[in-house]
């Protein structure tokens, strides 16, 4: 069973990468039949292959990325952070509140990113 440190180990990453990362740096960290919906409304991504090409949307793009809260329970997770993306002159930051779950291994195996255009600041 993970633990609640292994599962914000994960978490911690997946911030991380999601600003300096690739798309398979990012899958490592999901389990294999994982969905994702990002926003919550949107799309549900099923599988590897199709939360493959949710992520190769931020490939070549300038991102940051700022942990800001992060609570782990159970088998669960849900944490506030911000993606910095940088366009040209400009770009945006998008404040994102995500809730995960995970297996035994604290692999993630559903993700939900609840954020709208309320939450984006143009930079």
């Amino acid at each position: 069973m993970s633990t609640p440190e292994q599962i914000s180990q994960t978490v911690n990453r997946y911030v991380e990468l999601a600003a300096n990362g690739g798309t398979d740096d990012i899958l490592e960290l999901y389990a294999s039949d994982a969905t994702v919906e990002d926003p919550v409304g949107g799309e549900v991504h099923i599988g590897r292959q199709a939360v493959r090409g949710f992520y190769a949307a931020l490939e070549g793009l300038e991102r940051s990325s700022e942990m800001l809260s992060l609570r782990a329970l159970g088998h669960e997770a849900a944490f506030l952070w911000a993606l910095t993306v940088k366009m040209g002159d400009g770009g945006m930051r998008i404040e994102i509140i995500s809730v995960m779950t995970f297996d035994d291994d604290a692999k993630i195996t559903s993700m939900k990113a609840y954020w709208t255009q309320d939450n984006v600041t143009q930079l």
